[in-house]
């Protein structure tokens, strides 16, 4: 693409040559003269301009420098990432179904479809056009894929679930398998399964990372709202609900019914117990662990520690324990 098509594309201005043909993407130390690279601050201009590369993306604080041409953005790794949308889309699955697939006639399927070797696609499943399913997939009776979405190879989902329009699943997932619900026998001490019979609901946009297991509700609905990505192995469990544009990093454990609500960021081995409420945009840090019925409020505070608490105030206790231990 010629660097003026990508600079309007994702919003930017270009200063210098916009005829220059670009055909990807590169880091500066790596890149050729038909690659794009970026930069966030001036301290690295410097060094984009003296790369290889044939333009840069970067913010206003290069407007004015020369010698190669420039996307002036307000948010250059942003501008970036949708560059690189355009550059480098994702291959695609030829369209059509497997000979060694098992698809239920009752199955309805959208223009476009793939489905890839020994998948399933149970009795009633709907799936939208241009969606992708992986080698090896398993989706049970009633569930409903949207358009333009992607499951990986060995993503299980069970019935019931429904994703939205241009969902990614990595492989491994499970979505939509019992919550870990039991009633134990005050007399006898024995455990009885509590029933589990709601669903998955996974809103649009929604980007879900290898090896993660999010339960239905026990009754009624687990939620992920749109917008909102897991990275590798994060657990979910029954009713909880996750709301829009929720970033969860890996190992992290989210009880029954619990909340976050829109913007939340939460950090990797993060714990969080049962009907816990994480209010809108509040960050938790690595580690952080939220006791049962706790609400934890404060759009762009960081919490820190076990139980979660401000990081200041979390600090501050870090520095009288070591006063006191060096007096010990």
């Amino acid at each position: 693409m010629k660097l003026r098509e990508i600079a309007e594309r994702i919003g930017g201005r270009v200063v210098g040559d916009g005829e220059v043909e670009i055909g990807g993407i590169a880091s500066l130390e790596s890149a050729t003269a038909r690659e794009l690279v970026f930069v966030e601050g001036e301290k690295h201009l410097a060094g984009a301009l003296a790369s290889k590369a044939g333009a840069v993306i970067a913010g206003e604080f290069a407007a004015a420098a020369r010698g190669k041409p420039l996307v002036i953005v307000d948010q250059p790794r942003l501008a970036f990432a949708r560059a690189a949308a355009l550059l480098c889309p994702p291959e695609g699955a030829a369209p059509g179904v497997h000979p060694g697939a098992v698809v239920q006639e009752s199955a309805r399927l959208g223009k476009g479809v793939a489905i890839g070797p020994q998948a399933v696609v149970s009795e009633h499943v709907t799936i939208g056009d241009n969606t992708a399913i992986g080698s090896g997939c398993f989706l049970g009776p009633g569930v409903q894929v949207g358009a333009d979405c992607e499951l990986k190879a060995n993503v299980t989902i069970y019935p019931g679930t429904r994703l939205g329009a241009r969902v990614l699943v990595h492989s491994g997932a499970v979505l939509g398998s019992d919550g870990f619900g039991f009633v134990r026998d005050a007399t006898t001490g024995r455990y009885t399964k509590f029933p589990q019979v709601g669903r998955l609901e996974v809103g649009d946009d929604v980007e879900i990372g290898a090896n993660c297991t999010v339960d239905r509700g026990a009754l009624e609905a687990t939620v992920i709202g749109r917008g909102t990505k897991l990275d590798n192995l994060v657990h979910i469990a029954h009713n909880a609900q996750i709301g829009e544009d929720v970033v969860i990093a890996a190992q992290t454990g989210i009880s029954g019914s619990a909340v976050l609500e829109d913007g939340v960021i939460v950090a990797g081995q993060v714990g969080i117990a049962d009907h816990v409420r994480i209010e809108k945009g509040v960050i938790l840090g690595a580690q952080c662990g939220v006791p049962t019925n706790k609400v934890i409020r404060g759009s762009g505070m960081l919490f820190w520690g076990t139980p979660a608490r401000p990081i200041r105030e979390y600090l501050k206790q870090l520095a009288v324990l070591a006063r006191l231990a060096k007096k010990a």
